[in-house]
């Protein structure tokens, strides 16, 4: 066991080498909006590629995610450790996008299931050609 984490704690410090992060430069605005830009390819392609009506949920729920670490982001690096309604910004744009992904989640596993029960697959195109 302490042989992975041995391992494990290599590989963080090599990557965190090749980042450009230390204790004296901490993670910048850059790293946060590549991951976010990440997520967001991540989530389009996984939009675009899947027929599964569950792997295009997963898609929309990467690409909240990502819409959700920019907010943040981007409030962080503005300054926003203030307690004021006007810098609290990030943070409600960040629940809202919470509490919308979770509401998109709840209605579409029910249109989901309606279409399993009617039509027996959950695969976009068949469900398409059989309404046909």
């Amino acid at each position: 066991m302490n042989s992975y984490i041995a391992i494990a704690s290599d590989y963080l410090s090599k990557a965190a080498h090749f980042l450009g992060l230390t204790s004296d430069h901490p993670a910048g605005l850059h790293l946060y909006l590549i991951v976010a830009a990440i997520l967001f390819v991540l989530g389009l392609v996984a939009c675009m590629a899947r027929r599964n009506a569950i792997g295009i949920l997963i898609g929309i729920e990467l690409i909240l995610n990502a819409a959700i670490l920019n907010f943040m982001a981007f409030w962080r690096f503005r300054g926003g450790m203030e307690t004021d309604a006007a810098t609290m910004a990030g943070p409600m744009f960040g629940i809202f996008v919470m509490i919308l992904a979770a509401s998109e989640a709840a209605i579409a596993l029910a249109i989901l299931l309606n279409l399993y029960f009617n039509f027996g697959t959950v695969e976009v195109d068949s469900v398409h050609q059989m309404k046909r």
